[in-house]
């Protein structure tokens, strides 16, 4: 990073085009391009457009940013972002030349991550945000990139991901203090439905989202209409349904898989569940199947 430049009329400039793989395609988000430069008293940048999202910090100097019909003043440590087919402006003062470095990206949840650093296509531009740490992922990205053995799409995207959370940690410690209560409550239902197979307890719930478990078993009920213990089990056994009407797996494969040790717990539960054994719904299921199959042979 700034170390190996190369001269431009009207910068020094260093940077580096990535070529997406299809697994970086196939995410939320990914890195186009990484670069730094450091401007020349001339240095002006558009009005233009670019295809893609780029998020850009001062490190040094100052200037001056238009987007959207809005100016905006650079200074060191700033962070202002680029956004696709909206034309952009920005140049250095000549008194204070513009250090930067910066990155592009794409993806159709790109959008998304600038919402958790705090930018939108209304609100292009932060103050004081590039940290120190930040500046090291920075430096990290770029040495990644410049080392053969180390450039692969999995440690682009792990340093990408990495700059923004610490961006988007940011935006949380501010939001702790202004913003209303998380949603605790909706927190745990997602939890509950994320982590069903995973031999949660309706404490751990309760202690992922921060209530006791009296609390939450009391708000989960009058929301919900179930408790979260039997909301727990509704989970579990439609996913177990769903496996023995439409899998060959075993039960005994199908009890691990939505979350119990061992098949006779799993039959216990099914059976006071559904009235009936895993074993007998499997045979009706098969039962109910057989005149559709006749039919459709006639």
């Amino acid at each position: 990073m700034f170390r190996n430049m190369k001269e431009d009329h009207h910068e020094w400039l260093e940077i580096h085009y990535f070529t997406p793989s299809s697994y970086e395609k196939a995410g939320a988000a990914w890195p186009i391009r990484l670069g730094a430069n450091i401007a020349k008293p001339n240095y002006h940048i558009g009005p233009r457009i670019t295809p893609y999202y780029y998020l850009l910090f001062v490190v040094e100097g100052e200037g001056t940013f238009i987007q959207s019909n809005r100016t905006y003043r650079l200074r060191p440590n700033d962070l202002f972002c680029l956004f696709p087919q909206v034309t952009h402006e920005y140049y250095t003062n000549p008194d204070a030349l513009l250090k930067k470095v910066f990155f592009a990206f794409d993806g159709k949840f790109a959008l998304q991550l600038l919402e958790r650093i705090g930018l939108g296509p209304y609100t292009p531009h932060l103050d004081h945000v590039l940290t120190a740490d930040i500046l090291e992922l920075m430096e990290q990205f770029f040495q990644i990139v410049t080392t053969p053995e180390r450039h692969t799409d999995l440690a682009k995207l792990g340093i990408f991901h990495q700059i923004i959370d610490s961006l988007a940690a940011r935006k949380r410690k501010i939001d702790g203090a202004i913003a209303p209560p998380v949603d605790w409550l909706q927190e745990g239902k997602d939890y509950l439905e994320i982590h069903y197979a995973d031999g949660i307890t309706v404490e751990s719930v309760a202690e992922y989202v921060g209530v006791e478990r009296t609390y939450f078993t009391r708000q989960f009920t009058k929301t919900y209409g179930l408790s979260p213990m039997k909301y727990l089990q509704k989970l579990k056994m439609t996913e177990a349904q769903l496996l023995i009407d439409q899998t060959s797996y075993t039960l005994a494969e199908i009890a691990q898989t939505v979350g119990f040790p061992d098949l006779p717990s799993f039959s216990k539960a099914f059976k006071k569940y559904t009235g009936m054994s895993p074993a007998y719904y499997r045979k009706r299921a098969k039962m109910e199947d057989v005149p559709t199959k006749e039919m459709d042979a006639r």
